[in-house]
């Protein structure tokens, strides 16, 4: 029964369903039941608005409340928040990712430090600073494939993969190339980046220009032949074992949204930090 139920999960993942992934995810902990919304205000970009986003106001069991933001370009992403004081000025305390692939998910919690203005009438009004610093992963569980885990395995497991999507993204940063400009969506993202990434998995016409050259050494590992050669020239000294291990790729399989935020990072402080106005909906 455990893994038919796993099952129907990944075929959900695999859907891209988001809200199913939560359920799925956040009911580990009894997270989904602990927690109420008390009201939501949406914004939407077709009415003028940075991006189609959400503010929800939460009460734990405890009736304690929080606010948690969401913007719909990404799904996989909520910013767990303090309610405003009497001044409107409240802080972040959480980003919380939660996404998954064919292959299993993620969920962690990271530690935030930034602080913005929140008002409450008959609108929101939401306005955060742009310098929101990003501390450490502090919990999460992983699920691959029937094995799920968790407590200090899995921190040291999410922290490790969050240095090298880090230090992956930074390297994609500074590439140059003009194409860059064209990446609207993740899967925008994915069709540019998976041929410089990952030339030996796709077609001879999708690999960049030079990848092969006389010389290369090819080296064996997670059962696909990596061009040593092509790495030590695309690559800096630091990701460079990490493709040829075949590393790089598990991160991809697993969790392409979580590469993809910390890719946007930089666009979604951006679109935070502008002044939003949402409107009261049904919860």
């Amino acid at each position: 029964m455990k893994k038919y139920g796993f099952l129907v999960i990944i075929v959900f993942l695999f859907c891209g369903c988001i809200s199913v992934i939560e359920k799925a995810g956040r009911t580990l902990d009894g997270s989904a039941s602990s927690e109420k919304k008390v009201s939501v205000y949406r914004a939407f970009k077709s009415k003028g608005e940075a991006e189609d986003m959400a503010v929800t106001v939460i009460k734990n069991k405890a009736s304690e409340k929080s606010v948690l933001i969401t913007i719909d370009k990404y799904p996989m992403m909520r910013l767990r928040c303090s309610m405003p004081d009497e001044n409107g000025v409240f802080s972040l305390n959480a980003l919380e990712y939660l996404s998954g692939s064919v292959q299993g998910w993620s969920e962690y919690s990271m530690e935030i430090l930034g602080i913005g203005s929140l008002s409450f009438t008959e609108t929101c009004v939401l306005k955060i600073n742009s310098d929101i610093e990003q501390i450490q992963i502090s919990s999460g569980r992983i699920q691959r494939y029937d094995t799920r885990i968790t407590g200090a395995a899995a921190l040291t497991s999410l922290r490790n993969r969050n240095e090298r999507i880090n230090a992956t993204t930074a390297w994609m940063a500074a590439f140059d190339a003009p194409e860059k400009l064209k990446i609207k969506d993740i899967d925008d993202f994915d069709t540019f980046w998976k041929p410089v990434l990952f030339p030996e998995l796709v077609s001879k016409k999708k690999r960049p220009e030079g990848w092969l050259i006389e010389g290369d050494v090819f080296v064996k590992n997670e059962d696909i032949l990596w061009n040593t050669g092509y790495t030590g020239r695309m690559f800096l000294e630091d990701l460079s074992p990490v493709r040829n291990s075949g590393t790089m790729l598990r991160d991809w399989e697993e969790t392409l949204s979580w590469i993809y935020l910390s890719y946007e990072w930089e666009n979604i402080k951006e679109i935070l930090s502008k002044k939003t106005v949402l409107q009261s909906v049904k919860k």
